[in-house]
């Protein structure tokens, strides 16, 4: 990295921190944090929350399992890879394999990790774990939470990376989740062509 700046980064420590609200998804802390090289401190807010998983789930005819689901942050429907909260005590390949099954019927013997990311650094304090499910097969009937109403899809993978390009698909953590895919199978680029 190339560094324009003599200054370096700093460093804030945190003086306390108190929840202000709590929802049954996540929890909101005031953070009382000071930067010790300028005397100065201040209120920061940061949402805990569980860590979440996408996976990248592959049938063994090259077919993406989808699903579309509506979003209350900008109330329209989405396109989006599989995916969920970790429950308490579970692990994320465990969390992975249990979203796949629920939210789109279909199971895997065949996973990969594609590594984590932190899920926005800014304000949220978890991680988002990646998975890739190969070979794909149906197993079963959707097992949905009251509130989820998904719609599984299937899409050539070359149509599902033009998508991801194209903006048409955009959550953030699934385009996050198609860029680890393809650094892991980096031949994936050639699909955008076909």
């Amino acid at each position: 990295m190339n560094n324009d700046s003599n200054k370096p980064a700093a460093r804030w420590i945190t003086k306390n921190e108190n929840k202000e609200y709590d929802t049954p998804i996540f929890n909101i802390f005031k953070r009382r944090a000071q930067l010790p090289e300028e005397d100065l401190e201040t209120d920061f807010y940061v949402i805990k929350a569980p860590s979440w998983v996408n996976v990248v789930a592959v049938t063994a005819d090259q077919q993406l399992i989808l699903v579309e689901q509506f979003r209350h942050g900008i109330e329209e429907l989405t396109v989006e890879v599989p995916g969920g909260v970790n429950d308490a005590g579970e692990g994320p390949l465990e969390t992975a394999r249990r979203e796949l099954r629920e939210e789109t019927g279909y199971v895997s013997d065949e996973w990969t990790s594609l590594g984590s990311v932190t899920s926005n650094p800014a304000i949220l304090d978890n991680r988002t774990w990646f998975f890739l499910a190969e070979h794909c097969r149906f197993e079963g009937l959707q097992q949905l939470d009251r509130h989820e109403h998904i719609r599984v899809l299937k899409q050539p993978v070359g149509a599902f990376l033009r998508d991801v390009r194209d903006g048409r698909i955009h959550h953030s953590l699934v385009v996050a989740a198609a860029a680890r895919w393809m650094l892991h199978r980096p031949e994936l680029i050639r699909t955008l062509d076909q």
